[in-house]
Protein backbone atom coordinates (compact mmCIF):
# COMPACT_ATOMS: atom_id res chain seq x y z
CA UNK A 1 0.00 0.00 0.00
CA UNK A 2 1.37 3.37 -0.91
CA UNK A 3 2.02 5.73 1.55
CA UNK A 4 -0.07 8.30 1.43
CA UNK A 5 2.49 11.03 2.05
CA UNK A 6 3.80 9.97 -1.26
CA UNK A 7 0.85 10.81 -3.12
CA UNK A 8 0.77 13.32 -5.34
CA UNK A 9 -2.39 16.21 -4.43
CA UNK A 10 -4.78 16.39 -6.89
CA UNK A 11 -4.82 19.94 -8.84
CA UNK A 12 -7.60 21.95 -7.33
CA UNK A 13 -10.30 22.35 -9.61
CA UNK A 14 -10.50 25.14 -11.75
CA UNK A 15 -14.04 25.89 -10.82
CA UNK A 16 -13.48 25.18 -7.19
CA UNK A 17 -11.03 28.64 -7.00
CA UNK A 18 -12.48 32.02 -5.85
CA UNK A 19 -13.14 34.39 -8.96
CA UNK A 20 -10.66 36.68 -8.03
CA UNK A 21 -8.09 33.88 -8.27
CA UNK A 22 -9.35 32.24 -11.43
CA UNK A 23 -9.35 36.28 -13.06
CA UNK A 24 -6.15 37.05 -11.46
CA UNK A 25 -3.56 38.54 -14.93
CA UNK A 26 -0.95 36.64 -15.92
CA UNK A 27 0.69 39.51 -17.55
CA UNK A 28 0.98 43.11 -16.93
CA UNK A 29 -0.64 43.78 -19.98
CA UNK A 30 -4.01 42.56 -18.87
CA UNK A 31 -4.02 44.44 -15.52
CA UNK A 32 -7.09 46.46 -15.11
CA UNK A 33 -7.20 50.42 -14.32
CA UNK A 34 -3.34 51.24 -13.94
CA UNK A 35 -2.17 52.30 -17.65
CA UNK A 36 -0.50 55.38 -16.08
CA UNK A 37 1.92 53.76 -14.49
CA UNK A 38 2.11 50.29 -16.85
CA UNK A 39 1.96 52.02 -19.87
CA UNK A 40 5.80 52.58 -21.76
CA UNK A 41 5.66 56.21 -20.35
CA UNK A 42 4.56 55.36 -17.36
CA UNK A 43 6.99 54.81 -14.58
CA UNK A 44 6.78 51.09 -14.24
CA UNK A 45 6.62 50.70 -17.92
CA UNK A 46 9.55 52.83 -18.26
CA UNK A 47 11.83 50.93 -15.95
CA UNK A 48 11.35 47.79 -17.31
CA UNK A 49 12.10 49.14 -20.82
CA UNK A 50 14.99 50.19 -19.62
CA UNK A 51 15.75 47.10 -17.54
CA UNK A 52 16.54 48.77 -14.19
CA UNK A 53 13.46 48.24 -12.06
CA UNK A 54 13.94 49.37 -8.70
CA UNK A 55 12.20 49.26 -5.53
CA UNK A 56 9.11 50.89 -5.05
CA UNK A 57 6.25 51.73 -3.06
CA UNK A 58 2.51 50.74 -4.52
CA UNK A 59 0.23 53.30 -3.02
CA UNK A 60 -3.06 52.74 -3.54
CA UNK A 61 -7.06 51.88 -2.15
CA UNK A 62 -7.68 48.21 -1.92
CA UNK A 63 -8.14 46.05 -5.03
CA UNK A 64 -6.39 47.61 -7.04
CA UNK A 65 -3.77 45.71 -8.41
CA UNK A 66 -0.68 45.78 -5.51
CA UNK A 67 -0.04 42.14 -4.95
CA UNK A 68 -0.67 41.07 -9.00
CA UNK A 69 1.71 43.91 -10.12
CA UNK A 70 4.41 42.92 -7.84
CA UNK A 71 4.06 39.15 -8.98
CA UNK A 72 4.06 40.11 -12.21
CA UNK A 73 7.42 42.61 -11.71
CA UNK A 74 8.95 39.13 -10.28
CA UNK A 75 8.07 37.37 -13.17
CA UNK A 76 9.06 40.26 -16.14
CA UNK A 77 12.46 40.70 -14.52
CA UNK A 78 13.49 36.82 -13.51
CA UNK A 79 13.64 37.41 -9.88
CA UNK A 80 12.19 34.96 -7.11
CA UNK A 81 8.93 36.33 -5.63
CA UNK A 82 8.86 36.17 -1.97
CA UNK A 83 5.48 37.82 -0.36
CA UNK A 84 5.27 38.65 3.74
CA UNK A 85 2.66 40.36 6.00
CA UNK A 86 3.48 43.54 7.72
CA UNK A 87 0.91 42.42 10.03
CA UNK A 88 2.06 38.37 10.96
CA UNK A 89 5.68 39.17 10.34
CA UNK A 90 8.26 39.68 13.04
CA UNK A 91 11.74 40.48 13.29
CA UNK A 92 12.93 37.00 13.74
CA UNK A 93 10.44 36.12 9.73
CA UNK A 94 12.92 39.27 8.50
CA UNK A 95 15.90 37.72 9.58
CA UNK A 96 14.87 34.50 7.90
CA UNK A 97 13.62 36.35 4.67
CA UNK A 98 16.91 38.16 4.55
CA UNK A 99 19.02 35.41 4.99
CA UNK A 100 16.89 32.83 2.09
CA UNK A 101 17.95 36.22 0.25
CA UNK A 102 21.24 36.40 0.56
CA UNK A 103 21.97 32.41 -0.23
CA UNK A 104 19.60 33.07 -3.30
CA UNK A 105 21.92 36.06 -4.65
CA UNK A 106 25.20 33.76 -3.85
CA UNK A 107 23.22 31.42 -6.44
CA UNK A 108 22.84 33.57 -9.08
CA UNK A 109 19.21 34.33 -8.22
CA UNK A 110 17.96 38.17 -7.08
CA UNK A 111 14.46 38.56 -5.15
CA UNK A 112 11.75 40.41 -4.94
CA UNK A 113 10.43 40.74 -1.63
CA UNK A 114 6.87 42.14 -1.69
CA UNK A 115 5.90 43.34 1.88
CA UNK A 116 2.01 44.16 1.98
CA UNK A 117 0.86 46.71 4.36
CA UNK A 118 4.22 47.69 4.72
CA UNK A 119 3.13 51.21 6.82
CA UNK A 120 2.21 48.45 9.67
CA UNK A 121 5.75 48.14 10.24
CA UNK A 122 7.75 50.01 13.16
CA UNK A 123 10.68 52.77 12.31
CA UNK A 124 12.97 50.30 13.99
CA UNK A 125 11.69 47.01 11.35
CA UNK A 126 12.13 49.91 8.48
CA UNK A 127 15.42 50.77 9.15
CA UNK A 128 15.78 47.17 8.60
CA UNK A 129 15.34 47.38 5.29
CA UNK A 130 17.81 49.25 4.31
CA UNK A 131 21.14 47.87 4.17
CA UNK A 132 19.95 44.64 2.40
CA UNK A 133 18.08 47.44 0.14
CA UNK A 134 21.39 49.39 -0.69
CA UNK A 135 23.75 46.20 -1.48
CA UNK A 136 21.06 44.31 -4.28
CA UNK A 137 20.04 41.51 -1.67
CA UNK A 138 16.69 42.39 -2.45
CA UNK A 139 14.69 44.62 -4.70
CA UNK A 140 11.68 45.67 -2.41
CA UNK A 141 8.54 46.21 -3.35
CA UNK A 142 5.82 47.68 -0.72
CA UNK A 143 2.00 47.80 -0.71
CA UNK A 144 -0.05 50.21 1.59
CA UNK A 145 -3.00 52.13 1.46
CA UNK A 146 -2.09 55.10 3.43
CA UNK A 147 -0.11 57.92 2.57
CA UNK A 148 3.62 57.12 2.67
CA UNK A 149 4.75 60.31 3.50
CA UNK A 150 3.13 59.91 7.04
CA UNK A 151 3.67 56.55 7.61
CA UNK A 152 7.39 55.32 6.15
CA UNK A 153 10.45 56.93 6.97
CA UNK A 154 12.28 59.51 5.14
CA UNK A 155 15.45 56.84 4.89
CA UNK A 156 13.29 53.79 3.41
CA UNK A 157 11.34 56.59 0.87
CA UNK A 158 14.44 58.05 -0.60
CA UNK A 159 15.53 54.70 -1.30
CA UNK A 160 12.15 53.55 -2.96
CA UNK A 161 10.26 55.28 -5.90
CA UNK A 162 6.35 55.90 -4.98
CA UNK A 163 4.18 54.59 -6.76
CA UNK A 164 0.48 55.80 -7.26
CA UNK A 165 -1.98 53.56 -7.95
CA UNK A 166 -6.10 54.59 -9.14
CA UNK A 167 -8.88 53.37 -7.78
CA UNK A 168 -11.10 51.76 -10.44
CA UNK A 169 -13.43 53.51 -12.16
CA UNK A 170 -16.85 52.58 -13.62
CA UNK A 171 -15.50 51.35 -17.00
CA UNK A 172 -12.28 49.63 -15.29
CA UNK A 173 -14.87 47.90 -12.69
CA UNK A 174 -17.11 47.37 -16.36
CA UNK A 175 -14.09 45.47 -18.29
CA UNK A 176 -13.81 43.28 -15.33
CA UNK A 177 -17.47 42.18 -14.84
CA UNK A 178 -17.07 40.92 -18.34
CA UNK A 179 -14.40 39.16 -17.81
CA UNK A 180 -15.90 37.49 -14.95
CA UNK A 181 -18.91 36.66 -17.28
CA UNK A 182 -16.78 35.24 -20.17
CA UNK A 183 -14.97 33.02 -17.13
CA UNK A 184 -18.35 32.42 -16.09
CA UNK A 185 -19.81 31.25 -19.39
CA UNK A 186 -22.86 32.95 -18.79
CA UNK A 187 -23.79 36.44 -18.20
CA UNK A 188 -24.97 37.98 -15.00
CA UNK A 189 -29.12 38.06 -14.30
CA UNK A 190 -29.13 41.25 -13.67
CA UNK A 191 -30.90 44.24 -16.01
CA UNK A 192 -28.97 47.17 -17.08
CA UNK A 193 -29.55 49.37 -13.54
CA UNK A 194 -28.97 46.48 -11.18
CA UNK A 195 -25.85 45.61 -12.89
CA UNK A 196 -25.10 49.60 -12.23
CA UNK A 197 -26.00 49.07 -9.27
CA UNK A 198 -23.83 45.99 -8.51
CA UNK A 199 -20.45 48.20 -9.96
CA UNK A 200 -21.70 50.85 -7.52
CA UNK A 201 -21.56 48.55 -4.45
CA UNK A 202 -17.75 47.45 -5.21
CA UNK A 203 -16.95 51.31 -4.63
CA UNK A 204 -13.89 51.27 -6.94
CA UNK A 205 -12.38 47.85 -5.41
CA UNK A 206 -11.91 45.06 -7.93
CA UNK A 207 -11.59 42.13 -5.68
CA UNK A 208 -14.97 43.15 -4.04
CA UNK A 209 -16.75 43.41 -7.63
CA UNK A 210 -15.39 39.90 -8.31
CA UNK A 211 -16.78 38.21 -4.97
CA UNK A 212 -20.30 40.20 -5.33
CA UNK A 213 -20.20 38.81 -9.15
CA UNK A 214 -19.46 35.35 -7.17
CA UNK A 215 -22.32 35.61 -5.21
CA UNK A 216 -24.97 37.04 -7.69
CA UNK A 217 -23.91 33.88 -10.21
CA UNK A 218 -24.68 31.49 -7.63
CA UNK A 219 -28.62 32.59 -7.56
CA UNK A 220 -31.00 30.26 -8.86
CA UNK A 221 -33.46 32.63 -10.58
CA UNK A 222 -34.99 32.09 -13.90
CA UNK A 223 -35.09 36.49 -14.92
CA UNK A 224 -33.15 39.21 -14.80
CA UNK A 225 -33.06 41.08 -10.97
CA UNK A 226 -34.10 44.63 -10.71
CA UNK A 227 -32.25 46.75 -8.80
CA UNK A 228 -34.56 46.38 -5.56
CA UNK A 229 -34.16 42.63 -5.39
CA UNK A 230 -30.29 43.27 -6.03
CA UNK A 231 -30.28 45.80 -3.03
CA UNK A 232 -32.32 42.93 -0.90
CA UNK A 233 -30.37 40.23 -1.67
CA UNK A 234 -26.61 42.01 -1.28
CA UNK A 235 -25.50 44.52 1.27
CA UNK A 236 -23.52 47.54 -0.17
CA UNK A 237 -20.00 47.61 0.53
CA UNK A 238 -19.17 50.19 3.36
CA UNK A 239 -17.70 52.79 1.94
CA UNK A 240 -13.53 53.83 2.35
CA UNK A 241 -12.86 56.08 5.29
CA UNK A 242 -10.33 56.13 8.05
CA UNK A 243 -11.31 58.58 10.95
CA UNK A 244 -7.82 59.11 11.82
CA UNK A 245 -5.99 58.33 8.55
CA UNK A 246 -5.46 60.02 5.11
CA UNK A 247 -8.57 59.93 3.91
CA UNK A 248 -9.99 61.74 6.76
CA UNK A 249 -8.31 64.83 5.95
CA UNK A 250 -8.70 64.26 1.67
CA UNK A 251 -12.70 64.72 2.73
CA UNK A 252 -12.56 67.78 5.06
CA UNK A 253 -10.35 69.49 2.67
CA UNK A 254 -12.82 68.72 -0.05
CA UNK A 255 -15.42 70.07 2.34
CA UNK A 256 -14.15 72.99 3.03
CA UNK A 257 -12.76 74.26 -0.47
CA UNK A 258 -16.48 73.14 -1.74
CA UNK A 259 -17.76 75.80 1.02
CA UNK A 260 -14.77 78.20 0.08
CA UNK A 261 -15.76 77.56 -4.17
CA UNK A 262 -19.13 78.88 -2.80
CA UNK A 263 -20.59 75.68 -4.44
CA UNK A 264 -23.83 74.28 -2.17
CA UNK A 265 -24.27 70.90 -3.32
CA UNK A 266 -20.44 69.91 -3.82
CA UNK A 267 -20.27 71.03 0.24
CA UNK A 268 -23.08 69.05 1.03
CA UNK A 269 -21.92 66.01 -0.72
CA UNK A 270 -18.34 65.65 0.78
CA UNK A 271 -20.65 66.68 4.49
CA UNK A 272 -22.85 63.75 3.13
CA UNK A 273 -19.12 61.38 2.66
CA UNK A 274 -18.22 61.81 6.03
CA UNK A 275 -21.22 61.39 7.93
CA UNK A 276 -22.07 57.37 5.97
CA UNK A 277 -18.30 57.00 6.50
CA UNK A 278 -18.91 57.67 10.58
CA UNK A 279 -17.33 60.96 10.76
CA UNK A 280 -18.41 62.60 14.54
CA UNK A 281 -20.65 65.46 13.28
CA UNK A 282 -18.94 67.50 16.68
CA UNK A 283 -16.10 67.34 14.66
CA UNK A 284 -17.69 68.59 11.39
CA UNK A 285 -19.47 71.58 13.68
CA UNK A 286 -16.36 72.59 14.46
CA UNK A 287 -15.16 72.54 11.59
CA UNK A 288 -17.86 74.18 9.92
CA UNK A 289 -17.49 76.85 12.17
CA UNK A 290 -13.86 77.15 11.54
CA UNK A 291 -14.59 77.90 7.78
CA UNK A 292 -17.08 80.80 8.73
CA UNK A 293 -14.05 82.27 10.98
CA UNK A 294 -11.37 82.28 8.01
CA UNK A 295 -13.17 82.21 4.49
CA UNK A 296 -16.62 84.34 5.24
CA UNK A 297 -15.22 86.48 8.50
CA UNK A 298 -17.05 89.70 8.35
CA UNK A 299 -18.10 89.84 4.95
CA UNK A 300 -21.08 88.15 6.69
CA UNK A 301 -20.87 88.39 10.59
CA UNK A 302 -23.67 86.03 11.17
CA UNK A 303 -22.20 83.27 10.21
CA UNK A 304 -20.36 82.35 12.93
CA UNK A 305 -23.91 82.78 14.74
CA UNK A 306 -25.66 80.71 12.33
CA UNK A 307 -22.87 77.99 12.82
CA UNK A 308 -23.06 78.02 16.22
CA UNK A 309 -26.49 78.02 16.92
CA UNK A 310 -26.78 74.92 14.27
CA UNK A 311 -23.98 73.15 16.82
CA UNK A 312 -26.38 74.10 19.95
CA UNK A 313 -29.24 72.61 18.00
CA UNK A 314 -27.31 69.39 17.13
CA UNK A 315 -26.39 69.00 20.58
CA UNK A 316 -30.00 69.48 21.90
CA UNK A 317 -31.46 67.24 18.77
CA UNK A 318 -28.82 64.10 18.40
CA UNK A 319 -28.35 62.16 15.59
CA UNK A 320 -29.82 62.00 13.24
CA UNK A 321 -31.77 64.75 13.12
CA UNK A 322 -29.78 67.98 14.73
CA UNK A 323 -27.52 67.02 11.29
CA UNK A 324 -29.87 68.88 9.11
CA UNK A 325 -28.95 71.90 11.50
CA UNK A 326 -25.38 71.65 10.29
CA UNK A 327 -25.69 70.48 6.73
CA UNK A 328 -28.11 73.95 6.87
CA UNK A 329 -25.19 75.62 8.40
CA UNK A 330 -22.96 73.93 5.25
CA UNK A 331 -25.23 75.44 2.71
CA UNK A 332 -25.49 79.20 4.32
CA UNK A 333 -21.58 79.31 4.19
CA UNK A 334 -21.12 78.12 0.77
CA UNK A 335 -23.57 81.11 -0.31
CA UNK A 336 -22.37 83.45 2.15
CA UNK A 337 -19.99 86.53 0.40
CA UNK A 338 -16.68 85.33 0.95
CA UNK A 339 -13.28 87.54 2.85
CA UNK A 340 -10.34 85.95 4.69
CA UNK A 341 -9.65 89.66 4.94
CA UNK A 342 -9.17 89.35 8.54
CA UNK A 343 -7.52 86.07 8.98
CA UNK A 344 -4.79 87.70 6.62
CA UNK A 345 -4.30 90.86 8.70
CA UNK A 346 -4.51 88.68 11.99
CA UNK A 347 -2.13 86.76 10.61
CA UNK A 348 0.36 89.22 9.52
CA UNK A 349 -0.07 90.98 12.87
CA UNK A 350 1.16 88.16 15.01
CA UNK A 351 4.27 87.76 12.24
CA UNK A 352 4.50 91.66 13.64
CA UNK A 353 4.30 90.74 17.24
CA UNK A 354 6.75 88.10 16.40
CA UNK A 355 9.50 90.22 15.26
CA UNK A 356 8.72 93.27 17.52
CA UNK A 357 10.06 91.38 20.64
CA UNK A 358 8.61 93.62 23.78
CA UNK A 359 8.29 96.85 22.30
CA UNK A 360 6.15 99.07 25.10
CA UNK A 361 3.33 100.74 23.82
CA UNK A 362 4.32 104.74 23.66
CA UNK A 363 3.95 106.32 26.60
CA UNK A 364 0.13 108.33 25.78
CA UNK A 365 -1.47 104.97 26.20
CA UNK A 366 -0.04 103.72 28.98
CA UNK A 367 -1.90 103.64 32.21
CA UNK A 368 -0.75 105.17 35.48
CA UNK A 369 -2.21 104.26 38.13
CA UNK A 370 0.31 105.82 40.55
CA UNK A 371 2.00 109.03 41.29
CA UNK A 372 5.59 107.91 39.84
CA UNK A 373 4.04 106.53 36.76
CA UNK A 374 2.52 110.22 35.53
CA UNK A 375 5.96 111.97 36.61
CA UNK A 376 7.80 110.33 34.02
CA UNK A 377 5.64 110.50 31.52
CA UNK A 378 2.51 107.84 31.64
CA UNK A 379 -0.28 108.83 29.93
CA UNK A 380 1.03 112.40 28.91
CA UNK A 381 -0.60 113.69 26.36
CA UNK A 382 -3.53 111.08 25.74
CA UNK A 383 -6.23 112.28 23.71
CA UNK A 384 -9.72 111.26 24.71
CA UNK A 385 -11.68 109.99 21.58
CA UNK A 386 -14.85 110.96 22.84
CA UNK A 387 -14.47 114.27 23.32
CA UNK A 388 -12.78 114.61 19.85
CA UNK A 389 -14.17 115.62 16.76
CA UNK A 390 -16.40 112.81 15.35
CA UNK A 391 -15.21 110.73 18.50
CA UNK A 392 -11.98 110.15 16.66
CA UNK A 393 -8.53 111.63 17.71
CA UNK A 394 -6.36 109.98 15.19
CA UNK A 395 -3.43 109.03 17.80
CA UNK A 396 -1.11 106.97 16.98
CA UNK A 397 -1.14 103.19 19.26
CA UNK A 398 1.53 101.68 17.86
CA UNK A 399 5.10 101.69 19.63
CA UNK A 400 7.40 104.68 19.05
CA UNK A 401 9.34 104.13 16.09
CA UNK A 402 7.12 101.34 14.38
CA UNK A 403 6.28 102.08 11.05
CA UNK A 404 2.33 102.38 10.64
CA UNK A 405 1.50 99.15 9.02
CA UNK A 406 -1.96 98.60 7.01
CA UNK A 407 -2.99 94.80 7.13
CA UNK A 408 -7.07 94.96 7.24
CA UNK A 409 -7.86 95.16 3.58
CA UNK A 410 -11.69 94.41 3.41
CA UNK A 411 -13.10 92.90 0.51
CA UNK A 412 -15.63 94.71 -1.21
CA UNK A 413 -18.16 91.81 -0.93
CA UNK A 414 -21.43 91.92 1.68
CA UNK A 415 -20.62 93.65 4.74
CA UNK A 416 -17.16 94.58 4.35
CA UNK A 417 -18.34 96.85 1.68
CA UNK A 418 -19.35 98.69 4.49
CA UNK A 419 -16.49 98.21 6.76
CA UNK A 420 -14.48 99.35 4.09
CA UNK A 421 -15.98 102.72 4.06
CA UNK A 422 -15.28 103.14 7.04
CA UNK A 423 -11.73 102.23 6.98
CA UNK A 424 -10.74 104.69 4.32
CA UNK A 425 -13.01 107.75 6.02
CA UNK A 426 -10.51 106.73 9.74
CA UNK A 427 -7.80 106.84 7.65
CA UNK A 428 -8.36 109.86 5.55
CA UNK A 429 -9.15 111.57 9.27
CA UNK A 430 -6.09 110.13 10.44
CA UNK A 431 -3.97 111.98 8.50
CA UNK A 432 -5.41 114.92 8.07
CA UNK A 433 -5.23 114.93 12.11
CA UNK A 434 -1.55 113.75 12.62
CA UNK A 435 -0.35 116.01 9.76
CA UNK A 436 -2.00 118.86 11.83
Amino acid sequence: MPDLFDTPAKPVPDASRPLADRLRPRALADVVGQGKVLSPDGPLGAMLAAGSLSSIILWGPPGVGKTTIARLLADETDLAFVQISAIFTGVPDLRKVFESAKIRRGNGQGTLLFVDEIHRFNKAQQDGFLPYMEDGTILLVGATTENPSFELNAALLSRAQVIVLDRLNLTDLELLAQRAEQELGAALPLDGPAREALLDMADGDGRALLNLIEQVAAWKVTKRQDRDQLSSRLMRRAAKYDKSGEEHYNLISALHKSVRGSDPDAALYWFARMLEGGEDPRFLARRITRMAVEDIGLADPQAQGVCLESWNTYERLGSPEGELALAEAVVYLALAPKSNAVYTAYKAARAAAKATGSEPPPLHIRNAPTRLMKDIGYGAGYAYDHDAEDGFSGQDYFPEGMKRPVWYLPEERGYERELKKRVEYFAKLRAKRQGG
